[in-house]
Protein backbone atom coordinates (compact mmCIF):
# COMPACT_ATOMS: atom_id res chain seq x y z
CA UNK A 1 0.00 0.00 0.00
CA UNK A 2 2.84 2.41 0.81
CA UNK A 3 4.38 1.80 -2.63
CA UNK A 4 1.06 2.57 -4.31
CA UNK A 5 0.48 5.69 -2.24
CA UNK A 6 3.99 6.94 -3.05
CA UNK A 7 3.37 6.33 -6.75
CA UNK A 8 0.16 8.38 -6.49
CA UNK A 9 2.35 11.22 -5.23
CA UNK A 10 4.69 10.80 -8.20
CA UNK A 11 7.31 8.73 -6.34
CA UNK A 12 7.69 5.72 -8.60
CA UNK A 13 9.19 2.40 -7.47
CA UNK A 14 11.07 -0.23 -9.48
CA UNK A 15 11.61 -3.94 -8.83
CA UNK A 16 9.78 -4.44 -5.58
CA UNK A 17 8.56 -7.93 -4.73
CA UNK A 18 4.85 -8.48 -4.39
CA UNK A 19 3.05 -11.61 -3.23
CA UNK A 20 -0.18 -12.20 -5.13
CA UNK A 21 -2.74 -14.74 -3.96
CA UNK A 22 -4.44 -16.54 -6.86
CA UNK A 23 -8.04 -17.68 -7.12
CA UNK A 24 -7.07 -21.22 -6.07
CA UNK A 25 -5.25 -19.79 -3.02
CA UNK A 26 -1.71 -20.20 -4.34
CA UNK A 27 0.93 -17.51 -3.85
CA UNK A 28 2.71 -16.02 -6.84
CA UNK A 29 5.78 -13.81 -6.43
CA UNK A 30 5.84 -10.81 -8.75
CA UNK A 31 8.59 -8.29 -9.39
CA UNK A 32 6.75 -5.03 -10.01
CA UNK A 33 7.47 -1.57 -11.34
CA UNK A 34 4.93 0.95 -10.01
CA UNK A 35 4.59 3.82 -12.45
CA UNK A 36 2.55 6.98 -11.89
CA UNK A 37 -0.33 7.39 -14.38
CA UNK A 38 -1.14 10.90 -15.56
CA UNK A 39 -3.79 12.48 -17.76
CA UNK A 40 -3.26 14.92 -20.61
CA UNK A 41 -2.84 17.79 -18.11
CA UNK A 42 -0.13 15.88 -16.24
CA UNK A 43 -2.43 15.32 -13.27
CA UNK A 44 -1.88 12.07 -11.37
CA UNK A 45 -4.90 9.83 -11.90
CA UNK A 46 -3.59 6.43 -10.83
CA UNK A 47 -0.81 3.89 -10.84
CA UNK A 48 0.19 1.28 -13.41
CA UNK A 49 2.00 -1.82 -12.22
CA UNK A 50 4.11 -3.78 -14.70
CA UNK A 51 4.95 -7.17 -13.22
CA UNK A 52 7.28 -10.06 -13.94
CA UNK A 53 6.36 -13.45 -12.49
CA UNK A 54 9.43 -14.63 -10.52
CA UNK A 55 7.68 -17.34 -8.51
CA UNK A 56 9.96 -20.23 -9.50
CA UNK A 57 13.20 -18.33 -9.05
CA UNK A 58 12.00 -16.95 -5.70
CA UNK A 59 11.09 -20.44 -4.49
CA UNK A 60 14.50 -21.72 -5.61
CA UNK A 61 16.26 -18.83 -3.85
CA UNK A 62 14.35 -19.53 -0.64
CA UNK A 63 15.12 -23.25 -0.86
CA UNK A 64 18.83 -22.48 -1.30
CA UNK A 65 18.70 -20.06 1.64
CA UNK A 66 17.01 -22.70 3.80
CA UNK A 67 19.65 -25.24 2.81
CA UNK A 68 22.41 -22.74 3.62
CA UNK A 69 20.81 -22.20 7.03
CA UNK A 70 20.78 -25.95 7.65
CA UNK A 71 24.43 -26.26 6.64
CA UNK A 72 25.34 -23.33 8.88
CA UNK A 73 23.63 -25.02 11.84
CA UNK A 74 25.34 -28.30 10.99
CA UNK A 75 28.79 -26.64 10.98
CA UNK A 76 28.13 -24.64 14.14
CA UNK A 77 26.80 -27.62 16.11
CA UNK A 78 29.00 -30.37 14.64
CA UNK A 79 30.67 -32.71 17.10
CA UNK A 80 34.03 -32.11 15.37
CA UNK A 81 36.00 -28.87 15.54
CA UNK A 82 35.71 -26.95 12.25
CA UNK A 83 37.57 -23.74 11.52
CA UNK A 84 38.35 -21.81 8.37
CA UNK A 85 40.33 -18.97 6.87
CA UNK A 86 39.91 -16.64 3.94
CA UNK A 87 42.56 -16.28 1.23
CA UNK A 88 44.50 -13.90 3.49
CA UNK A 89 44.74 -16.39 6.36
CA UNK A 90 42.15 -14.62 8.50
CA UNK A 91 39.73 -16.75 10.54
CA UNK A 92 36.23 -16.68 9.07
CA UNK A 93 34.93 -19.99 10.45
CA UNK A 94 35.02 -21.10 14.08
CA UNK A 95 32.36 -23.54 15.21
CA UNK A 96 31.16 -24.28 18.74
CA UNK A 97 33.41 -27.33 19.17
CA UNK A 98 36.51 -25.33 18.17
CA UNK A 99 35.53 -22.71 20.74
CA UNK A 100 35.11 -25.46 23.34
CA UNK A 101 38.54 -27.06 22.87
CA UNK A 102 40.49 -23.80 22.49
CA UNK A 103 38.63 -21.65 25.00
CA UNK A 104 38.37 -18.85 22.41
CA UNK A 105 34.85 -17.89 21.41
CA UNK A 106 33.97 -17.25 17.78
CA UNK A 107 33.77 -13.55 18.60
CA UNK A 108 37.37 -13.63 19.86
CA UNK A 109 38.70 -15.73 16.96
CA UNK A 110 36.96 -14.40 13.86
CA UNK A 111 38.93 -11.73 12.07
CA UNK A 112 42.24 -12.84 13.62
CA UNK A 113 45.14 -14.37 11.64
CA UNK A 114 44.91 -18.10 12.34
CA UNK A 115 48.59 -19.07 12.22
CA UNK A 116 50.19 -16.25 14.19
CA UNK A 117 47.38 -16.16 16.79
CA UNK A 118 46.64 -19.80 17.53
CA UNK A 119 49.45 -22.03 16.23
CA UNK A 120 52.54 -22.71 18.36
CA UNK A 121 55.59 -20.84 16.99
CA UNK A 122 57.60 -23.92 16.00
CA UNK A 123 54.87 -25.08 13.61
CA UNK A 124 53.79 -21.75 12.16
CA UNK A 125 55.94 -21.99 9.03
CA UNK A 126 54.83 -25.54 8.16
CA UNK A 127 51.15 -24.83 8.88
CA UNK A 128 51.31 -21.68 6.78
CA UNK A 129 52.74 -23.77 3.93
CA UNK A 130 49.94 -26.33 4.22
CA UNK A 131 47.32 -23.59 4.15
CA UNK A 132 49.04 -21.88 1.22
CA UNK A 133 48.97 -25.19 -0.65
CA UNK A 134 45.26 -25.60 0.07
CA UNK A 135 44.70 -22.08 -1.28
CA UNK A 136 46.22 -23.40 -4.53
CA UNK A 137 43.90 -26.43 -4.51
CA UNK A 138 46.47 -28.85 -3.03
CA UNK A 139 44.61 -30.32 -0.06
CA UNK A 140 46.23 -32.13 2.87
CA UNK A 141 44.80 -34.89 5.06
CA UNK A 142 45.70 -35.89 8.62
CA UNK A 143 48.34 -33.32 9.43
CA UNK A 144 49.10 -32.60 13.07
CA UNK A 145 48.41 -29.16 14.42
CA UNK A 146 49.28 -27.79 17.86
CA UNK A 147 46.76 -25.21 18.99
CA UNK A 148 47.43 -22.86 21.90
CA UNK A 149 44.31 -22.57 24.05
CA UNK A 150 43.12 -19.48 25.88
CA UNK A 151 44.50 -20.95 29.13
CA UNK A 152 47.88 -21.42 27.40
CA UNK A 153 47.58 -25.21 27.11
CA UNK A 154 48.45 -27.17 23.98
CA UNK A 155 45.85 -29.15 22.04
CA UNK A 156 47.02 -31.65 19.44
CA UNK A 157 44.66 -31.76 16.46
CA UNK A 158 44.65 -34.06 13.45
CA UNK A 159 43.29 -31.90 10.65
CA UNK A 160 42.11 -32.24 7.05
CA UNK A 161 42.70 -28.98 5.12
CA UNK A 162 40.08 -28.61 2.40
CA UNK A 163 40.02 -25.93 -0.27
CA UNK A 164 36.95 -23.68 -0.10
CA UNK A 165 35.45 -22.35 -3.35
CA UNK A 166 32.71 -19.90 -4.22
CA UNK A 167 29.80 -20.75 -6.58
CA UNK A 168 32.04 -19.89 -9.55
CA UNK A 169 34.67 -22.41 -8.39
CA UNK A 170 37.13 -19.67 -7.43
CA UNK A 171 39.23 -20.50 -4.37
CA UNK A 172 38.26 -18.22 -1.49
CA UNK A 173 39.75 -19.96 1.54
CA UNK A 174 40.44 -23.14 3.45
CA UNK A 175 38.33 -25.18 5.85
CA UNK A 176 39.98 -27.31 8.51
CA UNK A 177 38.02 -30.29 9.87
CA UNK A 178 39.52 -31.95 12.94
CA UNK A 179 39.30 -35.75 13.09
CA UNK A 180 41.17 -36.17 16.36
CA UNK A 181 42.03 -34.05 19.38
CA UNK A 182 44.01 -34.74 22.54
CA UNK A 183 45.69 -32.98 25.42
CA UNK A 184 49.41 -33.16 26.10
CA UNK A 185 48.92 -35.93 28.66
CA UNK A 186 47.16 -38.23 26.22
CA UNK A 187 49.05 -37.24 23.12
CA UNK A 188 52.24 -39.33 23.35
CA UNK A 189 50.41 -42.58 24.14
CA UNK A 190 47.36 -42.37 21.93
CA UNK A 191 48.47 -40.42 18.87
CA UNK A 192 50.60 -43.24 17.48
CA UNK A 193 47.73 -45.73 17.77
CA UNK A 194 45.36 -43.28 16.13
CA UNK A 195 47.66 -42.91 13.12
CA UNK A 196 48.06 -46.68 12.94
CA UNK A 197 44.30 -47.25 12.82
CA UNK A 198 43.88 -44.44 10.28
CA UNK A 199 46.43 -46.13 8.04
CA UNK A 200 44.71 -49.49 8.35
CA UNK A 201 41.26 -48.23 7.43
CA UNK A 202 42.72 -45.78 4.86
CA UNK A 203 39.97 -43.26 5.35
CA UNK A 204 39.81 -40.18 7.54
CA UNK A 205 36.01 -40.38 7.82
CA UNK A 206 35.98 -44.06 8.76
CA UNK A 207 38.77 -43.41 11.23
CA UNK A 208 36.70 -40.70 12.81
CA UNK A 209 33.75 -43.07 13.19
CA UNK A 210 35.93 -45.68 14.90
CA UNK A 211 36.99 -43.19 17.56
CA UNK A 212 33.44 -42.04 18.09
CA UNK A 213 32.32 -45.54 19.03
Amino acid sequence: QEVMMNALRGEEKSNYELEFKTKNNEVRYLLVNATTRRDAKNTVIGVVGVAQDVTESTKNDRAVAAMADELRQFVDKANAPIFGIDKYGICNEWNDKTAEITGFSAKEALGKPLVSTFIVPKLQASVRQILDNALKGEETSNYELEFTTKSNEIRYLLVNATTRCDPDSRIVGVVGVVSYCSSVERHNISFFYHLLICSLVNSGSRCNRIFQK
